[in-house]
């Protein structure tokens, strides 16, 4: 218990100097900023959640106490606490019995993923509401903070006042919150999957690594994916947060996408090439992820998969 403490504080204490290594401005500091979570995954990766909840309490305490509650209160809900819960589905486990010998059946990698989609959603959703409560004061509380920001200069180079937006703050207003669903679903997602390669390569996960490629979604993962598709036409406030709870959902299943890929191409002898070409030009252009999400749904409505006699199992409800 003692050491378990003492690990959960120097994974708090990391986790901390990471998220306010964003107060510096520099551009390094942004990369140590979304690596915050991951110090506090490892401790439930490869200590125990409750290590992990100690790291969250710890950190977000120290915050507090340097930066003021706001601070602190970011970096509960988009850090510690995704980390947290995150780390304890990564863990979890229940007894199952094969060939009459007692095993574990772990939760699936796939639930996980949708609930990092779920929990970026939910804190854009957050952020959304902490600007204002409808249409207007939305736009007026973060144009001005963009206006702030970005500092627009008019024609003759005198700096154009706070609330007095033009179309970029406007498209900003409109684009910033799928864009940071979709940026907070992967940062969820790749500091998991770092935490998870760090503790099995100390030796400490106590856990099989997941078979990633054949991970699935529950059939209810592509209608609510559907509502909020819908949900996002229908304008407002309302329509900005269906459209972040999309994004979010629909980066998920770019992830699956991926997972499909990755066993549709293991006959191909150019198969380093393929993923090396697919992944490098997500990372560099980004839009060809559309693809990939496009071929997680193809995945869920035809069994892309299970046509290549590589089909994975449906999942047990967990």
């Amino acid at each position: 218990m003692i050491q378990t403490a003492l690990f959960g504080i120097g994974a708090g204490a990391a986790g901390a100097l990471l998220f306010a290594s964003i107060a510096s401005g520099s551009l390094l500091s942004l990369v140590l900023f979304y690596l915050a979570p991951l110090p506090i995954m490892i401790a439930a990766l490869g200590w125990t959640h409750l290590a992990a909840m100690i790291a969250t309490a710890g950190a977000t305490l120290a915050l507090a106490a340097v930066f003021g509650g706001v601070f602190a209160l970011a970096f509960f809900a988009g850090a510690g606490l995704p980390a947290w819960w995150l780390g304890y589905l990564a863990m979890l486990a229940r007894p199952a019995g094969h060939n009459g010998s007692a095993t574990l059946e772990w939760y699936p990698p796939g639930r996980i993923v949708l609930w990092a989609a779920s929990l970026a959603a939910a804190l854009v959703c957050m952020a959304i509401m902490a600007f204002g409560m409808d249409l207007e004061s939305y736009r007026a509380g973060l144009g001005g903070a963009l206006d702030k920001l970005i500092q627009i200069r008019n024609d003759d180079g005198s700096v154009r006042p706070t609330g007095t937006r033009g179309p970029l703050i406007e498209f900003l207003v409109l684009a910033i919150p799928p864009a940071a669903a979709v940026l907070t679903t992967i940062t969820h997602i790749f500091n998991l999957w770092l935490a998870g390669r760090v503790v099995k390569f100390s030796g400490l996960l106590k856990r099989p690594w997941p078979e990633l490629p054949s991970m699935t979604f529950p059939p209810l993962a592509a209608g609510a994916l559907a509502l909020a598709a819908i949900g996002s036409f229908t304008g407002g406030l309302p329509g900005i947060m269906c459209g972040a709870i999309a994004a979010a959902l629909l980066m998920a299943y770019g992830v699956l996408g991926f997972a499909v890929l990755h066993v549709v191409t293991r006959a191909v002898r150019a198969r380093p090439f393929v993923l090396g070409g697919t992944y490098g030009a997500v990372i560099v252009f980004g839009w060809p992820v559309l693809a990939l999400c496009l071929l997680g749904l193809g995945e869920t409505a035809f069994g892309i998969r299970a046509r290549f006699g590589q089909g994975p199992k449906p999942p047990r409800p967990v």
